[in-house]
């Protein structure tokens, strides 16, 4: 008896300190995962018939097991089922036999609130493993809501807007849900999805899953994400022909019905609806595609460097709600929308139902139209017309960004420089700073051997990072028009460009960090900037507000002059506000909206032709004395309003 005590207690023992079991996540899943009510409207034992395209070969679960991808992109639409069946079954996973620290970023603290109480914590419940390794007791093991603590490890859900959050943790995994709906930048910081990346660099090896639907293109931060994946699609054969392809919306078919009419269908009916095969024709129904997903692959198209990326529209969901005749309804609906002026539908339809990114139409020009407009005269040559010049200057973490442009009449504008100084700019005694002040005194010849100045130039001190050494820089040059400038909010679209900053009437309260510095920062209308420049661009030829450029000026200039596009915002889609492209650089456009705010300083938008008549004396005189002194050329009406100087030091 005492033998047999013994050997149960051996057996016990060894049990508790045997090496967790080597699986894969969706051997783990199949045998292990259950569902809750609360999250998946069949409850119960897991089962991936349901979700087939996550078994196929080549699937994402596979890819996260995967030592050589350090990476999982999935570009998505609804009823994928990606957050349960692969993030939530990596997760699951990871908890019970493969623990580690584990960082998920969600959009916003109210994310991580949903997921938790309808997803996590139901799966925990419902699944006898993870309801033993996780104690939702509150206050107990140092559990909260976001924070879940596991044996080996602990689960962190954070939001995108939170610097904090997201910079605080290094861990060796990293979920990031809806990447397009996450904070791009975050205080002045940075993106939050690199920041969380960052996390990763401590260790050897990592993963990170990034899931999400796709928005505005050019916008996307998913689509970025995709385009440095191999790209994998997946590959259905037909029932009739056996042939495979990728299924796409374009082979789902609604015949007309020459005897039926209806308001917002017209002559379809949407229970008619049919897939057809695009190699033979062959009709599919509901039944028959769900049948032909059991037989798929997923088929990389494009070199893999270690991620794996895999794209995922709705027609490759079995669920109820995804069927044939739904999914016709609801590109009939935002079709009829669309006609009407709504395009709310339709976006909605190509991001949630098509996995794609919506493509606004525009008749913007191409970076290779601008560039063949380009004119031949030389960089920091000012050609006929000029008759006042001034900078923008955009800071960024390793360089200084400028602009110079040149004005005439009625705005009419000439890029005279464009490039980058390198250096420390967090750094105020950086010698960058002292090369930024040497390229803005730095004469510039105009006609009739004039020599300019720069007569005013705005800082962009938004970079809580380099505000500091801004500040410094502007503080004893504010008697030569050189501004320190902030970006106006998405909520103040109808600001001017310009603005006179307001004084304070009681500077005891007036504690802001640029008031120690003893100067005020203007705040730039930067939505009726870019709105003002995007109508330039489309003008040609000369006279008033078109634009020019150097035929020698940088290729990468054009690019990120067209870098920002106007759609709606992502978490208030009623306002329409310029946005950054993924992963695209965008400073030549911020340079030039800095200048163009210095030049609005200067009341170029304000000035009649006599004005103009005065300026161009003004540069004629010098010449007449033969004079050595560079003119910073500054309207009368400007001097008057700032007590500016009209000469530079």
């Amino acid at each position: 008896m005492l033998k047999k005590t013994a050997r149960k207690a051996i057996r016990k023992a060894c049990s508790k300190w045997a090496p967790p079991p080597r699986m894969s996540i969706i051997e783990w899943a199949d045998k292990y995962r259950w569902l809750a009510p609360e999250e998946a409207a069949r409850p119960g034992k897991y089962r991936f018939d349901v979700t087939p395209h996550l078994t196929w070969p080549g699937n994402p679960l596979d890819a996260i097991d995967d030592p050589n991808v350090t990476e999982v992109v999935g570009r998505k639409s609804a009823q994928v089922a990606w957050t349960s069946g692969v993030m939530g079954n990596a997760i699951a996973k990871w908890i019970d036999i493969d623990p580690s620290p584990i960082l998920v970023l969600f959009p916003k603290a109210e994310s991580v609130k949903q997921y938790v109480g309808e997803k996590l914590e139901p799966m925990i419940e419902a699944t006898p493993r993870l309801r033993k390794k996780v104690d939702l007791r509150s206050r107990r093991l140092q559990q909260r809501q976001d924070f879940k603590k596991f044996p080996g490890g602990f689960l962190k859900m954070v939001g995108s807007n939170s610097p904090a959050s997201v910079k605080s943790t290094p861990v060796p995994r990293v979920a990031v849900e809806e990447p397009d709906d996450c904070n791009l930048n975050l205080r002045g910081q940075g993106d939050s999805i690199k920041l969380a990346k960052e996390r990763l660099k401590t260790f050897r090896r990592s993963t990170i899953i990034i899931g999400g639907t796709p928005t505005i293109k050019g916008l996307s931060a998913i689509d970025a994400e995709m385009e440095l994946s191999d790209k994998r699609l997946g590959m259905v054969p037909c029932h009739d022909c056996g042939k495979e392809h990728a299924l796409s919306f374009d082979n789902l078919h609604c015949p007309d019905d020459l005897t039926y009419s209806h308001e917002v269908y017209g002559k379809k009916r949407p229970e008619h609806t049919y897939y057809a095969c695009p190699h033979c024709g062959s009709s599919w129904d509901d039944n028959q595609k769900n049948g032909n997903l059991k037989h798929g692959r997923w088929v990389a198209t494009a070199e893999f460097r270690g991620i794996a990326g895999f794209n995922l529209n709705e027609l490759y969901a079995t669920f109820y709600g995804s069927r044939f005749a739904v999914l016709m309804e609801k590109k009939l609906q935002a079709e009829y929308a669309a006609e009407r002026g709504n395009i709310g539908p339709m976006i909605a339809f190509t991001n949630s139902s098509m996995g794609e990114s919506y493509e606004y139409k525009s008749d913007a020009p191409k970076t290779d139209e601008l560039e063949k407009r380009a004119e031949p005269y030389a960089e920091m040559t000012a050609p006929p017309g000029v008759l006042l010049i001034t900078a923008g200057v955009d800071i960024q973490g390793d360089r200084l960004a400028v602009v110079i442009v040149g004005w005439g009449r009625g705005e009419e504008s000439w890029r005279l420089y464009w490039n980058e100084l390198q250096g420390n700019p967090k750094d105020p005694s950086d010698g960058v700073w002292r090369e930024l002040d040497q390229l803005l005194a730095t004469p510039i010849l105009g006609a009739g051997n004039v020599r300019l100045a720069v007569s005013g130039a705005s800082v962009d001190s938004s970079d809580g990072n380099t505000s500091d050494a801004v500040y410094t820089y502007v503080r004893d040059r504010q008697r030569y028009n050189i501004l320190a400038i902030k970006g106006a909010s998405i909520d103040s679209r109808e600001r001017e460009i310009y603005s006179k900053p307001p004084t304070s009437v009681d500077t005891t309260q007036d504690n802001t960090k640029a008031a120690k510095y003893g100067l005020r920062v203007n705040i730039v209308g930067t939505h009726k900037a870019k709105t003002l420049i995007d109508n330039r661009l489309r003008l040609t030829g000369s006279g008033p507000g078109r634009m020019h450029w150097y035929s020698e000026m940088r290729a990468d200039y054009y690019e990120q002059l067209t870098n920002e596009v106007l759609a709606p915002h992502p978490r208030q889609p009623s306002k329409m506000v310029w946005q950054k492209k993924a992963g695209r650089r965008n400073e030549a456009l911020d340079c030039e909206v800095y200048a163009l705010h210095a030049a609005r300083s200067l009341k170029t938008h304000l000035l009649r032709d006599s004005e103009w008549d005065q300026l161009e004396q003004q540069l004629m005189q010098p010449a007449l004395f033969s004079s050595e002194e560079p003119v910073a050329n500054v309207p009368r009406r400007a001097q008057q309003t700032r007590g500016t100087r009209s000469r530079v030091r």
